[in-house]
C-alpha cells in the first residue's frame, strides 16, 4: 500500500507517518508534501499511490484544489480539526476522515474502511466526494457585500464594485472598478470560497473579478499574464498549475 501524506505541519505529518506504520507495518509512505502546488506536482508525476491522507487547509489554499486539478481518483482520507458534527455526512460517501489530534484507533478505522471499499465492486468517484465535502465545510452562500471599517463606521461595499482583492505587505485590500482602495478585515481564503465563481484566485495574493479581465497574454514558464480593464500597478500572473482552470473559468463564467 503506497501512501501519500499531504500536510503542511511537519510534526503532524511525521506523527501521522508513525501512526500509519504502527497500524499497517507493511505500508509505504511514498511521500509527504505540504502545499497545493507540491501536491499537484507530485500526483502529476507519481502514478503508484494507492491512498492519500490529506489535511484540508494548507498554507497556499485548500487541498481540494489538488484533487480537482489532477482529476484525482485515488481514495482520500481527510485529516482535519473540524467539529465531528460537521463531518457526519462524509461517512455516507464512502470516504473517511480522522479528527486532529488523531490516534491509532482512528487511523486504523479509516484504513479498514479504505480496505473494505477497494474490496467491493461499487465504483466510487472521489472527485465527487471531495466536492461534496467542500460544500459541507464551506457551504455555498451568496455574498453580495463586504463590510469595510472606516473610523468608527462600517460601510457595506458591493462585491460587484470590486475588480480585485489583493494582499500587499500582509494586508488584504479591495480595489474597485472606480479606482478606490479599501482595506478588508477578512482572509483571502474565505473570500475565495464565498465569491466563487464570479472571482478567480489567480495566485496566493490576488482574487480577480471576471469583469476585470480585459485579455490574457502568455508569460514566462507557461504562466499567463492577466491584463485588467482598470489601471492597476501590480502584475496579475496565473501560475502554470492553474492555467487550465483559469481558461475554463474565463470561458464559462
Amino acid at each position: 500500500m503506497n501512501i501519500l501524506i499531504i500536510e503542511d505541519e511537519k510534526r503532524t505529518a511525521n506523527d501521522l507517518k508513525r501512526t500509519i506504520f504502527a497500524v499497517v507495518p507493511e505500508a509505504e509512505v511514498y511521500g509527504i508534501v505540504g502545499s497545493v502546488e507540491a501536491g499537484i506536482d507530485f500526483l502529476n508525476n507519481h502514478k503508484q499511490i494507492d491512498l492519500i491522507f490529506s489535511d484540508i487547509q494548507l498554507a497556499d489554499g485548500l487541498s481540494f484544489d489538488i484533487f480537482q486539478t489532477t482529476k484525482n481518483d485515488i481514495p482520500v482520507i481527510f485529516c482535519t480539526a473540524y467539529d465531528q458534527f460537521a463531518l457526519q455526512a462524509f461517512q455516507t460517501y464512502g470516504i473517511d476522515y480522522i479528527l486532529k489530534p488523531f490516534d491509532e484507533p482512528a487511523v486504523k478505522r479509516a484504513i479498514d474502511k479504505y480496505k473494505n471499499l477497494i474490496g467491493t465492486s461499487r465504483p466510487t468517484d472521489f472527485r465527487d466526494v471531495t466536492e461534496a465535502i467542500k460544500q459541507q465545510l464551506f457551504p455555498s452562500k451568496k455574498t453580495t457585500s463586504i463590510l469595510i471599517h472606516q473610523g468608527d463606521k462600517l460601510i457595506p461595499l458591493s462585491v460587484d464594485d470590486v475588480a480585485i482583492f489583493f494582499i500587499k505587505d500582509e494586508l488584504l485590500s479591495a480595489y474597485t472598478f472606480s479606482g478606490i482602495r479599501y482595506f478588508v478585515d477578512k482572509k483571502l481564503d474565505s473570500l475565495e470560497a464565498e465569491l466563487s465563481p464570479t472571482f478567480f484566485r489567480a495566485n496566493r495574493q490576488q482574487l480577480i473579478h471576471r469583469r476585470a479581465v480585459r485579455d490574457v497574454s502568455q508569460y514566462f514558464h507557461r504562466k499567463l499574464m492577466v491584463n485588467l480593464s482598470i489601471p492597476f500597478k501590480e502584475e496579475v500572473v496565473v501560475g502554470k498549475l492553474k492555467v487550465t482552470a483559469f481558461k475554463e473559468w474565463l470561458s464559462t463564467v
